[in-house]
């Protein structure tokens, strides 16, 4: 009986083995197609960058609570229901039920929507609301870790709040899919001729990746298995916000449970005295460096060149044919499909305040992406 179960055992091994090598049906997505005259919109966003990382800690304003939600960088869609969940626990330990949220973005109606679902009446004060407001120019992928923090300057205390978040918006952007939210899986493929190096250590190696646990399904297509003009296309599914669809939502819901928004402007803190609420959120993201004097906020530079929309293409990329640029504030190109058109993004701009397009990144982000999806002309030997 024994050398039976070996011999089982050893072919189920070999059959693995075999399964393991075998060729993948090769791959087939519709390109997108990308030129110059299907350019419909350059949009400016400006990132509410800190390099500790996003500030998430009660505190006093007199006699007020006051919790202090702001600076995620690149990743305030991402982490925004988890530190909104956060967010109103500090709050729940207060003995009053009526709260004021500061800021309108995707981190302020988020912390109003936990409250909310926490028994709160929730006032909403804001100079902009949706689709005026920096969230509503995102590429807004799942990228919870995207322009957050420098790595030495990272704490224990940082990262178990991190982690927090991000598992907590990673399970609530789950629960959201469909057209309500325009929250969706698409598969993400990054596109490269070197495989990186699974084995190699992280620089600051003693503290964990960031990205850790968010990217199930990982795959790699090799040569002639997909149809990309690169080595190798490594698809994770991942999770897709289109921001238009996504803000209106949150707005919509929070007036449904009775919320208020009022449009309003906050010089300084002895401003905010004058508010009913006795808990006062603080989410205005780059305005907190005015607001209450944090001068280690600074924004990072985003723009999206957007193309006319295509329904057919379900798909997002990151990578392409051109190596990445040595100079500051030029990434890796990225391809985001939604609704409302192709967006086309690859720009960080450390400290750089004005909202006008930089040309000379635009022309390298629409130009790059018209390189890779003309080049796709069938499966790549």
């Amino acid at each position: 009986m024994a050398a039976v179960g070996f011999g089982l055992s050893g072919c189920a091994a070999r059959s693995q083995r075999s399964a393991a090598v075998a060729p993948k049906r090769p791959l087939v997505v519709p390109p997108v197609k990308a030129s110059w005259d299907r350019v419909i919109r350059t949009t400016v966003g400006l990132r509410p960058h800190r390099d500790a990382g996003f500030v998430l800690k009660p505190d006093k304003l007199d006699d007020r609570l006051l919790i202090h939600n702001y600076g995620h960088g690149g990743a305030g869609m991402s982490l925004a229901w988890g530190t909104g969940l956060m967010a109103a626990e500090f709050a729940t330990e207060h003995q009053a039920r009526q709260a004021a949220v500061i800021g309108c973005g995707s981190v302020g109606l988020t912390s109003a929507r936990q409250l909310q679902r926490r028994g709160f009446d929730v006032t909403i004060y804001a100079l902009a609301v949706p689709p005026n407001v920096t969230s509503n120019m995102s590429l807004a992928g799942f990228t919870p870790a995207s322009g957050l923090v420098e790595p030495d300057r990272r704490t224990n205390e940082w990262d178990a709040q991190y982690r927090r978040a991000a598992e907590i918006s990673y399970r609530q952007l789950q629960l959201m899919t469909g057209p309500y939210f325009g929250v969706s899986w698409l598969d993400n493929f990054s596109l490269t001729d070197n495989l990186p190096d699974e084995n190699r250590q992280p620089l600051n190696s003693e503290r964990p990746n960031l990205n850790a646990g968010f990217d199930a399904g990982r795959e790699v297509y090799g040569p002639g298995e997909h149809p990309f003009p690169t080595k190798y296309a490594i698809r994770n599914p991942s999770i897709r916000i289109e921001p238009n669809i996504y803000l209106d939502a949150l707005v919509r819901d929070f007036l449904l449970w009775g919320g208020h928004i009022v449009i309003r402007k906050f010089d300084a803190p002895r401003d905010l005295m004058s508010l009913r609420e006795a808990i006062i959120i603080n989410c205005t993201g780059l305005g907190a460096r005015d607001l209450f004097g944090d001068r280690e906020l600074l924004p990072l530079k985003g723009q999206l060149t957007v193309l006319v929309p295509q329904p057919e293409v379900n798909y997002h990329t990151n990578g392409g044919l051109r190596p990445q640029p040595e100079r500051p504030g030029s990434l890796a190109i990225h391809m985001m499909p939604r609704a409302d058109g192709i967006a086309l993004g690859g720009t960080s701009q450390r400290d750089v305040w004005t909202l006008e397009p930089d040309e000379d990144e635009r022309k390298r982000v629409v130009e790059s992406h018209i390189e890779v999806f003309n080049a796709m002309k069938g499966v790549r030997a």
